[in-house]
């Protein structure tokens, strides 16, 4: 279950993020394994990527620092960052 105050999403949901990735990258989620990687399985660019992390910033009121985003080529690694930001915040 994912804890909320007021529309702040305070956890990291996978299925949701898988989704919102694979929307981006124009795949369906099944496609999308945690440890895929993304550059070079399916193509993730620079446009994917920022659109990407434009979508997670606005969703979890967040901010992802270019070098930040620049090593994350997975499913995994981008549950990750958010999970380490959401504890910050």
């Amino acid at each position: 279950m994912r804890a909320t105050t007021g529309n702040l999403k305070t956890t990291v949901g996978r299925e949701e993020l898988r989704a919102l990735v694979a929307d981006a990258l124009e795949r369906s989620p099944a496609e999308l394994a945690d440890e895929a990687d993304l550059v070079g399985e399916f193509g993730l660019d620079s446009l994917a990527a920022l659109e990407i992390v434009v979508r997670l910033e606005k969703l979890y009121r967040i901010r992802v620092k270019d070098e930040e985003f620049a090593g994350i080529t997975s499913l995994d690694r981008i549950h990750d960052l958010l999970t380490t930001k959401l504890k910050e915040s």
